[in-house]
């Protein structure tokens, strides 16, 4: 199978790499020429087989309309384009509308795995229809992680399903990340000498709060075990938020999620040791960038730390 792939940064790369480790063709695009296998969209259509399938990996909100704005002057009915991006699902809907009336077939995949998704797969939650998830089955076996696919992949539903797992998915990650950050802060604070790194490389097996954060929060550990060297501004992207506005829509309540986002605004206004561990967290699983700390503006605010 042979498929086009649009947006060849720190994801869409490593996923082309598994792609075609998996056994599938990948065309890839990307405005970077020094990484893009053709010119532009035009020449990326032209190099593939019909019925062609091009997965779009590239930010969400106006680059992603764009994007498809684009490969829909190009595309022919019976074509489909796959969004594996972040974007909101409600946008999904207005994709999905625009290329059905143009005959292009659409699909949105929530994509969990950040820069580690090349070694050990990516965890998939798609959206769209039977036919269209059992033609695209080789490129999803290839990305997913090893052993049985219902552990790695999701039909979640029709249009728009996929990214609102994601969402969700996302909104969950904000609320666990925040409770190893304060249990880290708690730790170190303390006075009785307790060894923050060790402690939580020991959790990493038996105990209940185990998980591959937990796993990356031990790297981070080891790499800074104070996080001196990381700013604690935590920025937030999107998906939180709106998981929020749904829970406010039908009335659900999500008290350590909500929490959990609000906590991030703290990090705009104060170096703070649970965002440092937030930031640093970050990082590890999907390559965010950080703020590299302000020695002087830190000494000011913990004289202490001199």
């Amino acid at each position: 199978m042979e498929i086009g792939l649009v947006g060849l940064g720190k994801m869409g790369n490593n996923m082309r790499a598994r792609l075609k480790k998996g056994g599938i063709d990948v065309v890839g695009y990307d405005t970077n020429p020094a990484v893009s296998d053709v010119a532009d969209y035009a020449a990326l259509a032209a190099a593939l087989p019909t019925p062609r399938v091009v997965w779009v990996m590239v930010p969400a909100g106006k680059i992603t309309d764009s994007v498809i704005d684009a490969l829909a002057d190009v595309l022919e009915p019976g074509d489909t384009i796959v969004d594996g991006g972040n974007t909101k699902f409600t946008d999904d809907e207005v994709h999905g509308k625009q290329l059905d009336a143009k005959g292009i077939g659409f699909m949105d995949v929530g994509v969990s795995g950040g820069v580690w998704g090349l070694e050990n797969g990516y965890g998939l939650m798609v959206g769209g229809s039977d036919e269209q998830v059992q033609h695209l089955m080789p490129v999803f076996d290839a990305l997913r992680p090893e052993g049985p696919r219902e552990e790695g992949f999701v039909h979640a539903g029709p249009v728009g399903a996929g990214h609102y797992t994601k969402m969700v998915h996302n909104g969950i990650e904000y609320a666990i990340m925040q409770a190893y950050a304060e249990g880290y802060e708690l730790l170190a604070a303390s006075d009785r000498g307790i060894d923050v790194p060790g402690t939580f490389k020991a959790w990493q097996r038996g105990t209940v709060v185990r998980s591959w954060l937990l796993e990356l929060m031990v790297k981070a550990l080891d790499a800074d075990p104070a996080f001196e060297d990381i700013d604690g501004y935590v920025d937030d992207s999107g998906e939180g938020r709106w998981t929020l506005e749904e829970a406010i829509d039908h009335a659900v309540p999500m008290p350590a999620i909500s929490a959990s986002i609000f906590a991030r605004f703290v990090s705009r206004q104060e170096q703070s040791p649970a965002m440092k561990a937030v930031a640093a967290l970050r990082n590890q699983f999907g390559g965010h960038a950080v703020k590299a700390a302000e020695v002087e503006s830190a000494q000011q605010q913990h004289p202490t730390k001199r």
